[in-house]
C-alpha cells in the first residue's frame, strides 16, 4: 500500500541514482538528516533538494515535508526505503529524510535526478517572496 505523502512514483534507476548522489554530496557537500533537521533546512531556505522515505510509519513524521518543498520551491523526491537511505551516507540505522544543503561534487548528479523526476513530479508553486517583490516594486516612491 502506497503512503498518502508520496506524491509520485520515482523510475528505480532514478533511485539508484539518488542514493549515490547523496553519498557524493555527504563526501564533498554538507546534508542533514532526519524530519526534524530537514525541515528546520527547508524553512531556513538552506536546502537545495530534499529526499524522503517511502516506508515511514507513522506516516505523519514526513508527511509535511513535500508541501514545505513545494512552498519553497525545493526539488525533492522520494526513495522506497528509510534504512537504504541511511545506508547511502553513511549510518547504520534508517533515516526518514535528507536534506541537500550544500552539493559539491554531486551538483551535475542532482541536476540529472530532478530533471529525470521533473516530468513525473508536480510543478512547486512560485514562491511567496517573488510576489512580494512584484508588489514592492509597484509601488511610487514618496
Amino acid at each position: 500500500m502506497a503512503k498518502s505523502y508520496v506524491k509520485f512514483e520515482v523510475p528505480t534507476e532514478v533511485v539508484a541514482k539518488t542514493y549515490e548522489a547523496l553519498q557524493l554530496a555527504k563526501q564533498s557537500g554538507a546534508v542533514k538528516k532526519g524530519a526534524n533537521e530537514v525541515t528546520k533546512s527547508i524553512e531556513r531556505g538552506l536546502a537545495s533538494f530534499v529526499v524522503v522515505a517511502g516506508d515511514v510509519d507513522p506516516e505523519e513524521v514526513v508527511m509535511h515535508i513535500p508541501m514545505l518543498c513545494e512552498q519553497k520551491g525545493i526539488a525533492y523526491s522520494f526513495v522506497p526505503s528509510k534504512l537504504d537511505l541511511g545506508k547511502s551516507i553513511g549510518m547504520t540505522v534508517p533515516c526518514t529524510a535528507i536534506a541537500v544543503e550544500n552539493q559539491g561534487s554531486a551538483n551535475g548528479a542532482i541536476r540529472d535526478i530532478v530533471s529525470k523526476i521533473s516530468g513525473v513530479a508536480p510543478k512547486p508553486q512560485t514562491a511567496p517572496k517573488e510576489e512580494k517583490r512584484e508588489a514592492k516594486q509597484e509601488k511610487p516612491k514618496k
